[in-house]
């Protein structure tokens, strides 16, 4: 019956919904008996994701959402079926709307295959990553480790059928002593789990490429399933830099592009730069693809009374637990006086957590642009014009007013909208911040003029 009901609510969706492109509008029609009809311009349209399934592949077909910077159920354009042809003529009408230039008839009389070699030559690219880069990321992203788990998925699924642990554990038995069996299974076992690593992230990550016009970013991958996530420049309301303990080891780093519309699910990374670049040429192509964007090496440290107000706040977390831990102890512990080794692990985990993330917290106002560097074990680099924040928020704690301190808070639009917070700044930083904000009238003044 779910089946049937599907298929005829697809079928129902397929008759009912409708489109129709004038030179600077999309126009939605859906509906039989209650009718709609939405207008987007194709000005709003922040970023474009396109994704093509190995079934959308054999057909000729692809799946795209255009995100734009509203907060409503409506505020994407989804197709889930489209043809190639389809696709690239409205990702095309939507990078021409801001030209001066709308003269449909002349765009519709350039051949199909004509205009996509004009828009690959008129593309630079930045990055295509070579067959260490690859190796290098299924380590990085720990890919290697998946075989595990699904090893001993498939054994579970055997063991329903047929009975394999008993023989397991004979075979087991019968080689204990036999060291050179143990070796070459834990080799074999090696190999296999890197060989998988290496495929499960070419086939995620193959193909890769970042490219820009002067308008826009092109970032695509994938072997199997393709996506491709498009945005334009002017768009981009922030940039993060954020590496792991893994990438800071080796030297590796992850830029994304922060934007008004939405970026889909996050394991996909569509708004990813390669989640794996070398952090000195993680920094020149951010100035190669954003070159409006400014982003400098020489930050602040914060000072020493920074420290102490990290270390003489309360942690909630560990009270909470403590007093856990305290009132269950006999039906968690055989031993009771175990509980209290377990509150001072705690306790020194997360005081080493704000130890370090004192350590790595820097800040920097470079002209029109704002630099936040936060995280402990995971450190994350926030840059920012001034035009592009919306909104700011300077405040005091108790403490924090007593040594000349302060906590700011800077929003950029998003979906879900973006927070960016930096704790027990100098006042005198936070000063400086508001007067900075003030300016921001100023830069979009500046920019109306221009255009």
């Amino acid at each position: 019956m779910a089946v049937v009901l599907t298929v005829f609510s697809i079928i129902y969706k397929w008759f009912t919904q409708k489109y129709l492109l004038d030179d600077v509008s999309f126009h939605m029609y859906k509906g039989l008996f209650n009718k709609s009809e939405r207008t987007i311009p194709y000005t709003k349209i922040h970023n474009i994701q396109r994704r093509q399934t190995f079934i959308h592949k054999l057909f000729g077909l692809a799946s795209v959402v255009f995100e734009t910077s509203m907060t409503d159920t409506d505020a994407s354009i989804k197709f889930g079926v489209i043809s190639q042809k389809e696709l690239n003529e409205l990702e095309a009408r939507i990078h021409q709307s801001g030209s001066t230039n709308h003269d449909v008839v002349a765009y519709e009389a350039v051949p199909e295959a004509e205009k996509e070699e004009q828009v690959i030559c008129n593309r630079t690219v930045h990055f295509r990553p070579t067959r260490k880069d690859t190796i290098k990321a299924s380590f990085t992203s720990l890919s290697f480790l998946v075989l595990i788990p699904i090893i001993v998925s498939v054994s579970s699924e055997i063991e329903d059928i047929f009975d394999i642990e008993d023989k397991a554990k004979t075979f087991l038995m019968s080689n204990i002593n036999s060291w050179w069996i143990i070796s070459l299974f834990i080799v074999a076992l090696v190999i296999m789990s890197v060989a998988f690593g290496v495929v499960r992230t070419f086939l995620r990550y193959g193909r890769y490429e970042i490219a820009s016009d002067d308008k826009t970013i092109f970032i695509s991958k994938g072997i199997l399933e393709e996506s491709t996530f498009t945005i334009s420049k002017d768009k981009v309301q922030a940039v993060e830099v954020t590496q792991s303990l893994i990438k800071r080891m080796l030297g590796l780093a992850e830029v994304k592009l922060i934007s008004a519309g939405s970026v889909g699910e996050s394991e996909d990374e569509t708004n990813s730069l390669y989640p794996f670049l070398p952090v000195q040429r993680a920094y020149e192509m951010l100035e190669e693809v954003l070159p409006d964007y400014e982003v400098t090496q020489k930050m602040y440290l914060l000072p020493g009374k920074s420290l102490w107000v990290r270390l003489l706040r309360p942690s909630w977390l560990w009270i909470i637990a403590t007093i856990a831990l305290f009132f269950f102890r006999p039906q968690v512990f055989d031993v009771k006086q175990a509980w209290w080794i377990i509150s001072v692990f705690l306790f020194l985990i997360i005081y080493i957590h704000r130890i370090l993330d004192f350590i790595n917290t820097r800040y920097m106002l470079n002209g029109g642009f704002i630099q936040f560097k936060t995280g402990s074990l995971q450190t994350t680099m926030f840059v920012s014009k001034r035009k592009k924040v919306i909104e700011v928020e300077v405040s005091r704690s108790r403490l924090q007013k007593q040594l000349g301190l302060s906590t700011i808070n800077m929003v950029n639009r998003s979906k879900p909208v973006h927070h960016t917070m930096i704790k027990d700044v100098p006042e005198l930083m936070a000063d400086a911040y508001r007067t900075w904000y003030i300016k921001r009238t100023e830069d979009i003044e500046i920019e109306k003029t221009s255009i």
